[in-house]
């Protein structure tokens, strides 16, 4: 009883006038603004700095001029007697060990991931001997026109690969090296609408950005005309060695319909150079470069480097008052 009685006569921390006091940990916006406004010349400082890095930048960075090709799938290969052939004697020819093919639907998505392999990339740039702009340029003159070729990668003088490599790499490119770079400077996509294809060159000089063009729509046309020539003369050969075997006349009927229509891709390969893309709009010369943006690095680098100001001026605050605090 006497204890209960203890209890209830202490001092209750509750009553009015001895309520309990608690450190206020909140963010004082005025404080805040007071800092910056104290450390401005700082963050005028630190603004100023990174406008001048971008600007820096914005200007040592090469033009970069683009270059465009649309293409159409060619009218040769948009079906035709073949494809009726296809879905009327497919499975026979199947058997036979013929590929009739498909539509030009199928013809235009292989070509197009022919246009993008390895292979093919690779190819292209030796070819056309393309190694050293794709290596070595580092800009374009815009007095001459032509290429600048970095010393210390290719001399030009002796024609010789002089760059520096780690121990047991080759000094010229290799095929990988060169597909990773051809791979960004070339690119062919469809657009799943429409089905037009488009052929994207951005290169360091517009001349040379519309020839490369050019000259990738013709090897793909060439190399998928030589590709189905190929296809087409062995199947003629194997259908004739089958049709000398067989007496029956259905038989020998579909054997000389697939003769005939393998014999006409030949002649439609031979004779139409724009075998599977047939171009809408050519590429051209491009007038105006297309990178770098200039004006948006420097807003971009004016903008990171006041936020720079703003973050060390809030550090540098928070700092001096954890040592105040601390005294």
């Amino acid at each position: 009883m006497e204890k209960r009685r203890s209890l209830l006569s202490a001092p209750s921390h509750l009553e009015y006038g001895h309520l309990p006091t608690f450190q206020d940990d909140g963010i004082d916006l005025l404080e805040l603004l007071s800092a910056i406004w104290q450390r401005k010349m700082h963050i005028l400082l630190a603004t100023t700095l990174g406008s001048v890095i971008a600007l820096a930048i914005a200007f040592w960075l090469p033009n970069v001029y683009t270059s465009t090709v649309m293409l159409a799938p060619s009218s040769d290969q948009q079906g035709g007697g073949l494809s009726a052939l296809a879905s009327q004697f497919g499975g026979l020819a199947s058997l036979a060990g013929v590929s009739l093919g498909s539509t030009a639907i199928d013809t235009t998505a292989i070509a197009i991931q022919i246009g993008q392999s390895r292979q093919f990339a690779v190819r292209f740039v030796r070819d056309h001997h393309l190694e050293v702009p794709l290596m070595a340029a580092t800009r374009m003159n815009k007095k001459t026109g032509k290429l600048e070729i970095d010393s210390d990668i290719y001399n030009t003088a002796e024609k010789k690969w002089v760059r520096k490599v780690s121990e047991g790499e080759s000094v010229e490119p290799t095929d990988w090296e060169l597909f990773k770079v051809i791979s960004k400077i070339i690119t062919i996509e469809q657009d799943k609408k429409t089905g037009f294809i488009t052929v994207t060159v951005d290169f360091l000089s517009p001349t040379i950005a519309k020839q490369w063009a050019d000259w990738f729509v013709d090897d793909l046309n060439a190399y998928m005309k030589v590709r189905d020539q190929i296809d087409a003369k062995r199947n003629i050969n194997y259908l004739k060695l089958q049709l000398e075997k067989t007496s029956v006349t259905d038989m020998q009927t579909i054997f000389y319909q697939l003769i005939e229509e393998q014999t006409k891709t030949l002649m439609l390969s031979e004779a139409n150079p724009e075998y599977v893309f047939k171009t809408l709009d050519p590429a051209v010369i491009a007038e105006e470069k297309t990178k770098p943006k200039r004006a948006l690095i420097a807003v971009l680098g004016t903008v990171l480097g006041g936020m720079l100001g703003v973050l060390t001026a809030l550090i540098r605050h928070a700092i001096c008052r954890r040592r105040i605090a601390g005294t």
